[in-house]
C-alpha cells in the first residue's frame, strides 16, 4: 500500500486534456524536453550553480546537472536557456484568492487571481483564509480538470475569530462552537484552519485540538493571543511574523487585543528578550512561521511600491484610489508601518530563520491593494534580499520551506530528479539582479508551460473586478 500511495504522489497531476481556454496560453507541452545552460537556484538552500541541463520527462523532472554531463535523450525537444535563471515554482503560503483595496473594494478573484499567480510563477498556493469558500472549493475542482489555468490550491476554510470580529468571517464563542466549525470544514475539504485577531485561548485551543484529531493544521493571525501562547496551545503555523505578534506589548490583558500594537511594535527591539523568547518557543515546538512584507510595504511611507506592472493590472478606479492613499502616505512621511517597524520585521525574520526556525512566503493581497496576487509573491524575493538573505536562502524560503509546512516537499520546492516538473524560467541573472523575479518567461506546472506574459496580459484593468 506504502509503494502505490508513494507512486501516486509522485504522478504528474495534470488533467487529461486542456480546455481551448487554458491550451491558449501553453506555449510548451513536450513528452521529453531539456532546458540547457540555464543558472540554477534549486531550492535546497546550496549555492547557485552555472550552466545546468534540467530534463523533464512526462511532467516530471529525469534529470538535473552540469550541461557537460547530462545527455540530452534522443528524439527530446531542447531548449538553449542560456542567459536565464531558473528556480522551482513559487509555493505561496499566504495567497488568498479574494482582494481588498484602498476605498473599500474588496471582490473575488475567480478570474484575475489564478493567472496572477500562475503567470508570476507561483505554482501552487495556500489561501489561508477564505471569504467565498465554496468558490474556492469549485475554483480548485475546475483548475484541476484543466477548465481554467491556474496553480495548486490547499484550501483553508473561512477565519474564525471572537466577538469583536465579524464581516465574513466565523465568529466562534465557545469551544464547543470552534469545535464544530472544525469538524464541518475539515468534511468540506479543508486542510487548514485560520484564526483571527481576536479570538479568546480556550476557542483557539479547541479548533486546535479539533483540527489535529481530523488530520488538518491551524495557522494564524494573532493578537488577542500572543505567539507564545498560541505555541502552547499547539498551533502549526503563524502569520505576519513581528508585525502581528502580541508578544511585544506590555500590560497586555488575557485575551485582548492591545489597541496600541503597531505602536508597541514599533518601539521594540527585534532581537530583545521579547524577540529571543518569542523566537525560541517557535523553534522549539516546530511551529513554522509565514513573511507577508509584501503586503505591509505599501503602507510605509517612501517605499517603492509604485510598481508599473501592479498599476497596469488595476481596475482604473482600483488604481485611482491606490495612488490616492499612496500619495497621502508618501507626503505625510508617516504611514500604518513606519520604516523602523518594517525594518525591525526584516531583522525579527532574519533572527527566526538564523536560530533555525521554518519560515515561507505569501503575498496576502489585502490591505490597501497594492501587492498584487503574485506581483507580491516575486516581490517578497526582492524584499528578503534587502533583509540580508542569500538568493539561496531567499529562494529556499519561497519553495522548498511552503512544500515542508504542506507536506508536500516530497514532490516539489526543489529541483531534483523525481519530483514534478514546478519550474520558473526567468529571464536573466537572478542571482546578480533581484528585480529577474519579475522576469519569467515560462512557467512549468506538471511539466507544461506556461506563458508568463500572455497570462499577466489576460487580466490588465480586471484586479479589483473579477
Amino acid at each position: 500500500m506504502y509503494s502505490l500511495t508513494l507512486l501516486l504522489a509522485l504522478t504528474a497531476q495534470r488533467p487529461d486534456s486542456f480546455a481551448a481556454g487554458v491550451r491558449e496560453y501553453i506555449t510548451v507541452d513536450t513528452s521529453v524536453l531539456a532546458l540547457t545552460h540555464v543558472l540554477l537556484v534549486d531550492g535546497t538552500g546550496t549555492a547557485p550553480r552555472a550552466d545546468q541541463t534540467i530534463v523533464i520527462r512526462a511532467g516530471k523532472i529525469a534529470a538535473v546537472g552540469p550541461a557537460t554531463s547530462v545527455q540530452v535523450p534522443a528524439g527530446a525537444r531542447s531548449m538553449d536557456m542560456s542567459g536565464s535563471s531558473v528556480i522551482p515554482g513559487l509555493i505561496g503560503m499566504h495567497d488568498h484568492l479574494f482582494y481588498t483595496a484602498a476605498g473599500g473594494r474588496a471582490v473575488q478573484m475567480s478570474f484575475t487571481g489564478p493567472r496572477l499567480y500562475l503567470g508570476s510563477g507561483v505554482t501552487t498556493i495556500r489561501t489561508t483564509g477564505g471569504r467565498a469558500p465554496y468558490a474556492e472549493i469549485n475554483l480548485k475542482d475546475i483548475i484541476n480538470r484543466g477548465f481554467v489555468p491556474g496553480p495548486r490550491i490547499h484550501l483553508t476554510a473561512p477565519y474564525i475569530t471572537g466577538s469583536e470580529g465579524g464581516g465574513a468571517m466565523a465568529i466562534v464563542n465557545s469551544p464547543e462552537a470552534a469545535r464544530r466549525f472544525v469538524d464541518y470544514w475539515a468534511s468540506e475539504g479543508a486542510t487548514w484552519i485560520k484564526a483571527y485577531t481576536d479570538i479568546r485561548r480556550a476557542d483557539l485551543g479547541a479548533a486546535i485540538q479539533e483540527a489535529h484529531k481530523r488530520g488538518i493544521k491551524v495557522t494564524g493571525h494573532l493578537c488577542s493571543v500572543s505567539f507564545q501562547e498560541a505555541v502552547s496551545l499547539g498551533i502549526d503555523n503563524l502569520e505576519h511574523g513581528m508585525l502581528t505578534a502580541s508578544d511585544f506589548t506590555t500590560g497586555k490583558q488575557p485575551d485582548v487585543c492591545p489597541v496600541n500594537l503597531m505602536t508597541q511594535i514599533s518601539a521594540s527591539d527585534p532581537k530583545g528578550s521579547a524577540a529571543q523568547a518569542t523566537i525560541r518557543s517557535l523553534v522549539d515546538h516546530k511551529v513554522s512561521m509565514t513573511s507577508t512584507l509584501a503586503v505591509y510595504e505599501p503602507f510605509v511611507a517612501g517605499r517603492p511600491t509604485k510598481d508599473e506592472r501592479t498599476l497596469l493590472a488595476m481596475d482604473p478606479e482600483v488604481r485611482e484610489s491606490y495612488m490616492k492613499q499612496r500619495q497621502q502616505i508618501d507626503s505625510s512621511g508617516t504611514g500604518w508601518v513606519s520604516q523602523q517597524a518594517f525594518k525591525s520585521a526584516m531583522a525579527f525574520e532574519r533572527a527566526f530563520v538564523d536560530a533555525g526556525g521554518l519560515m515561507a512566503a505569501g503575498v496576502d493581497p489585502t490591505g490597501i491593494g497594492g501587492a498584487l496576487a503574485g506581483f507580491g509573491d516575486q516581490r517578497n524575493y526582492e524584499l528578503f534580499i534587502e533583509a540580508g538573505f542569500t538568493p539561496a536562502q531567499a529562494i529556499q524560503i519561497m519553495t522548498l520551506n511552503g512544500a515542508k509546512i504542506l507536506g508536500v516537499q516530497q514532490t516539489l520546492g526543489t529541483v531534483e530528479a523525481g519530483k514534478l516538473a514546478d519550474l520558473v524560467v526567468l529571464k536573466g541573472d537572478l542571482t546578480a539582479d533581484p528585480s529577474v523575479i519579475r522576469s519569467p518567461t515560462i512557467v512549468f506546472k506538471d511539466g507544461v508551460g506556461y506563458d508568463s506574459a500572455k497570462l499577466i496580459a489576460s487580466v490588465q484593468g480586471r484586479v479589483g473586478v473579477n
